[in-house]
């Protein structure tokens, strides 16, 4: 058995890191910003471990400067700066992280606490995405240190030697390429800086120097020109706030100022319900802030937008493996030091520790809905017709979830409020047993819902699209729970007797004749609800098919289960029912108004039908006339 090792030509593998490493090419500045504050972080450890002179209070900061007129970016910082042979050790050698050797190094003074976001040596070669040539000018904080320059062109070879530099720190050069002209624009830069860097921990401020050429040519030219030098100039302002609101406790934190944040960082001017802070430093470091909008619609539930940030650097929207689908509905920002990044830092390793950070931020919705359902219950009501959608959906997709908040879940009556399950079923057990009778439209099914208060009972208001899945779950969860909805049982539930059997046939052979319909059951029944001559039943079971067939794309309408049933107890049908045999045209007036009324407490009516409807409704005015 023959044994070796890989043979790795150089030569191609910057190429490949500069095609392959990163799924956005933005990210190029998101890399070299963040080593920039890198740099200052490890200056302001070396400070406090008394391992360098210096302040940490000092003004410590990344410039981005953008010089459109000779094609070039530079990033620039003051930190920890770099002698030749660390440029040699940390810049030639890909893939070897300056971040982790700093670590390692100082680990037992630096302790639990620590900021240091790089955790990757490729960082850096993601400036060969948009850029022919980099280079290097960096001046090492230790005493005496010589200034170092380095130079790619994109090869394997590079060029190191004295540098200009003057002060501590580095700056990174970017001569832009020809194909990516395009972030040669101040507003594109500033749009990627605000994305990417928003929240880190060193102020980050951005320079065009066009624009500072041209204020200084306009300043050059003012009649007070011999003043100028007195005048205060305005202090430019950095592009990101270093002290996120979910460093805070929570406890320091007002209602004002969670509100201010929600709206500074996702533009929504309504006011979200409510929200929760995240704060965990064991077994792993977590924090953040889920917030529940407010919707304005059902479909808006799926503009949630959740970011991941890896020590206040911006990861990506929404990303699944952290943020179970169904929290994605909301909005927030989680901030996770811990999290096992591959080298671009934009996609997760699969690793148990990110499943142990999903289930602990669903154990904390968990808790936070509970807490509200069980302190305030009162606001958790006024809350669940904007929560709803998204709580169904998070039982719908988590078994975990469900059972954690199962005694959380409401119900709107359509007698008054809303009612818990078992609310609900104890309040109607002696007329309806175990089962749960819904409405998917109040409007629509306002007759139905009329008889059930005459009659002492009361529905739940189920209608949103997801409901037709989650009926389902419930019944599965709930033994011995059973949802109707009130289209489907009304003759049973309110059958106050029986109809007399040659009444009945006599009307059942009268609705078929005139209606022409040999697929239409006919009923007589005798119900509690005097006023209402005929409804109609849809079985449970052919609608829920129906609906299941709709939303999962199945082609083909299935059969529906229809049965008309009238209302022995109705004077209307007292009357056809005394009619003599003869078929009249004020008989069949009354059968097709008796269906067409009770198929609006149904369906909406085709265009045809309400026609012949409204005439026919004509024609008996004239007749009473």
């Amino acid at each position: 058995m023959n044994k070796g090792s890989l043979s790795i030509n150089s030569e191609n593998l910057l190429p490949i890191i500069k095609k392959w490493l990163y799924s956005d090419t933005d990210i190029f500045l998101r890399e070299l910003v963040s080593n920039g504050c890198d740099a200052v972080n490890k200056y302001k450890k070396l400070i406090s471990m008394g391992e360098a002179e210096g302040n940490a209070d000092d003004k410590y900061k990344v410039v981005v400067s953008l010089d459109k007129e000779n094609g070039i970016i530079t990033v620039s910082d003051n930190g920890i700066g770099m002698t030749e042979d660390e440029i040699k050790e940390y810049i030639n050698q890909i893939a070897f992280s300056g971040a982790n050797a700093f670590i390692d190094k100082y680990k037992d003074k630096i302790g639990g606490e620590n900021d240091i976001i790089g955790h990757f040596g490729l960082g850096f070669y993601s400036a060969f995405m948009v850029a022919d040539q980099v280079e290097i000018e960096s001046l090492s904080y230790t005493e005496g240190a010589k200034p170092a320059h380095w130079s790619c062109d994109g090869g394997i070879e590079y060029e190191l030697g004295e540098g200009s530099r003057t002060e501590r720190g580095t700056d990174v050069i970017l001569h832009i390429s020809e194909d990516r002209k395009e972030f040669l624009n101040a507003y594109k830069i500033k749009e990627i800086l605000t994305k990417y860097c928003y929240f880190m921990n060193v102020e980050i401020y951005f320079e065009d120097m066009d624009e500072l050429k041209k204020k200084e040519a306009e300043a050059a030219n003012t009649e007070i020109k011999e003043n100028a030098g007195n005048e205060k100039k305005d202090e430019p302002q950095p592009i990101n706030d270093i002290s996120p609101l979910w460093l805070k406790a929570p406890g320091d934190v007002t209602e004002e100022e969670y509100k201010a944040f929600y709206h500074k960082v996702f533009t929504d001017f309504n006011d979200p319900l409510f929200w929760i802070h995240l704060n965990m430093d064991y077994p792993f470091k977590l924090k953040g802030i889920l917030y529940f909008p407010k919707l304005r619609s059902e479909f808006d539930s799926i503009e949630g937008q959740v970011k991941l940030y890896n020590n206040q650097v911006f990861i990506a929207d929404n990303i699944k493996e952290v943020i179970p689908d169904f929290l994605l509905l909301l909005k927030g920002t989680i901030d996770c030091p811990d999290l096992p990044l591959n080298v671009s830092r934009s996609f997760l390793q699969n690793d148990g520790y990110v499943t142990k950070i999903s289930k602990y931020i669903i154990k904390k919705v968990g808790d936070k809905l509970n807490s509200l359902f069980k302190k305030d219950r009162e606001s958790y009501e006024k809350y669940w017709e904007d929560i709803n959608v998204f709580i169904k959906y998070g039982c719908l997709r988590d078994e975990e979830f469900y059972k954690k908040i199962k005694g959380s879940l409401l119900y709107k009556s359509t007698e008054s409020g809303f009612k818990t399950l078992d609310e609900y079923l104890a309040a109607n057990e002696e007329k309806l047993g175990k089962k749960v009778v819904y409405v998917s439209d109040e409007q629509l099914q306002a007759q139905y819902v009329n008889m059930f208060k005459e009659n002492g009972l009361e529905a739940v208001v189920l209608s949103n699209q997801i409901d037709t899945a989650y009926i389902n779950y419930m019944e599965m969860y709930n033994e011995g729970v059973k949802f109707a909805r009130i289209d489907s049982e009304i003759a049973e539930i309110l059958k106050g007797g029986e109809a007399e059997e040659k009444t009945s046939e006599k009307l059942i052979k009268l609705f078929k004749d005139v209606l022409g319909d040999e697929s239409l059951t006919v009923k007589v029944e005798a119900l509690k609800a005097d006023n209402v001559s005929a409804v109609i039943e849809l079985s449970e079971q052919s609608r829920r098919m129906q609906e299941m067939s709709k939303m999962y794309g199945f082609g083909g309408e299935m059969p529906m289960a229809v049965t008309l049933i009238l209302n022995s107890e109705n004077d209307v049908i007292k009357l056809l029912a005394d009619m003599d045999d003869e078929k009249t045209e004020e008989k069949e007036l009354i059968v097709k108004q008796v269906y067409d009324l009770a198929s609006l407490s149904h369906r909406t009516l085709s265009a045809e039908e309400m026609t012949a409807f409204i005439e026919r409704s004509n024609k008996i005015l004239r007749i009473l006339k």
